[in-house]
């Protein structure tokens, strides 16, 4: 699936991913691996891969939305399990505010 000019997914079946690493492949479902923040454009684009999750079978919204003025977060899990964090952020706007608790 191609994101961007310089960013492409690849999408496996478990099957073919387990012949790419002598681990065993973990059950999304059950196991969190790994979350993807994606970089978006702007507030709306968020919100149009989120919908589009949904529309496709995933679930949004699996942690509550993030919205700090100059960042603004949603996330989704996809049908294997896998969670997706659709991010914008305003570098300008995030130099005026104080730091997020927690990062």
């Amino acid at each position: 699936m191609v994101w961007s000019d310089t960013i492409t997914f690849q999408l496996l079946t478990r099957a073919t991913y387990a012949t790419f690493s002598p681990k065993p492949i973990a059950d999304a479902h059950t196991t969190s691996a790994a979350l993807f923040a994606i970089s978006c454009d702007g507030l709306q684009d968020v919100d149009a891969i989120v919908e589009a999750a949904v529309s496709a079978g995933g679930k949004g919204d699996i942690r509550d939305r993030q919205d700090h003025g100059f960042m603004y977060g949603r996330t989704f899990e996809d049908p294997d399990g896998n969670i997706f964090e659709p991010i914008w952020m305003d570098p300008a706007g995030m130099a005026a505010e104080p730091a997020i608790q927690g990062s």
